[in-house]
């Protein structure tokens, strides 16, 4: 089979190699999946650039936790899937239900195990869910990281209500995902980006509010002005952007730290979460396939499409990389497979 393999981490994504494998076999418990599309996450450059660091990775691995295909195959004992089955990729295999612990969140795809951007791969049968008839592959295999961990941050751990504000920060796949979630809920949403062609698409999406943050800086104070505060951020930029995250939170609100993409380096004060009572919430390792599940119903439920930026061939897996970290992107950046 045709495979990519991170077999170093480079600049310029040159230790992503294109080879040739062959075809895994399921084991007891396991299914087969022939691969149709696969998206990349911030997490995949870091894992394949010599600039970034990203701990957990056992190289040379087969890049990329989300994917979708469909079912080819399945191990003995298998009795939840069957031949046929289109299902999307696990970022945790081992985390199936229950709350979160060390060894549900050891094994990652795309880290320290196989990942998606192959033609086929293996996985255990009870972490994969089965995917809606109404989402095409490419929509599908846009889920298992940046769509699952907002759904995550927002639902599972925020319990977000249609009375409550959602402050989405850039237009990235978590961020995208997280307006779309806070949009479907009947909450309030407010957007930033330092592009305006961004902030009209993400209005189109469904922000009530949009903020250009080179134009306006100090956005955190903005948005306690405009909206009397957030109930939720969804932070992804880290210590760069977490001291304006904490000026736009409201008292009581909730912080969902995902990300740091704004840079690792910096100094935040706690006054504010101290003074405002804030929960500052890391979300690690993504979330159980029972949320997966769950995120997948209310998706179908209310008809949410994720939003495809663009779709690269199959020979152009590593300009899709160069492209994602060109930042140019809205929504999600997905590989066709062969």
């Amino acid at each position: 089979m045709q495979a990519y393999e991170v077999q170093e981490p480079t600049t310029d994504y040159e230790g992503v190699v294109q080879v040739e494998r062959d075809r895994p076999e399921p084991g007891p418990g396991e299914a087969l999946v022939r691969l149709r599309a696969a998206s990349l996450n911030y997490r995949d450059l870091a894992i394949a650039s010599a600039d970034l660091a990203y701990p957990g990775t056992d190289l040379p691995v087969i890049p990329l936790s989300d994917g979708a295909g469909e079912v080819v195959a399945v191990g003995e004992g298998v009795q939840r899937l069957a031949e046929g089955d289109r299902v999307a990729t696990p970022f945790a295999p081992d985390w199936i239900d229950g709350p979160y612990a060390p060894e549900k969140g050891a094994r990652t795809t795309g880290g320290n195990v196989d990942g998606a951007l192959a033609e086929y791969a293996t996985f255990p049968a009870e972490s994969l869910p089965l995917v809606p008839d109404y989402l095409s592959d490419e929509e599908a295999a846009s889920l298992s990281c940046a769509g699952l961990t907002a759904w995550r941050a927002l639902v599972e751990d925020g319990d977000l209500t249609a009375d409550e504000t959602v402050l989405a920060l850039g237009t990235g796949g978590v961020s995208t995902f997280a307006l779309q979630f806070a949009d479907l809920h009947g909450a309030r949403t407010v957007v930033t980006s330092s592009s305006d062609e961004k902030l009209e698409r993400a209005r189109e999406l469904g922000a009530d509010e949009t903020i250009n943050y080179e134009a306006t800086p100090e956005w955190g104070g903005t948005v306690a002005e405009r909206v009397g505060g957030v109930d939720h951020v969804v932070e992804v930029g880290g210590p760069g952007t977490l001291e304006q995250s904490l000026e736009a939170a409201a008292p009581t609100g909730h912080v969902h730290l995902i990300g740091v993409l704004a840079g690792q380096d910096g100094l935040v004060h706690p006054g504010p979460i101290l003074g405002k009572a804030l929960t500052v919430e890391g979300v690690m390792g993504v979330g159980s396939r029972a949320m997966f599940d769950r995120m997948l119903d209310a998706m179908a439920a209310g008809e949410v499409t994720p939003v495809v930026d663009s779709v690269f061939a199959f020979d152009e897996a590593r300009e899709a990389y160069r492209y994602l970290e060109r930042g140019e992107h809205q929504g999600k950046v997905v590989v066709s497979l062969p």
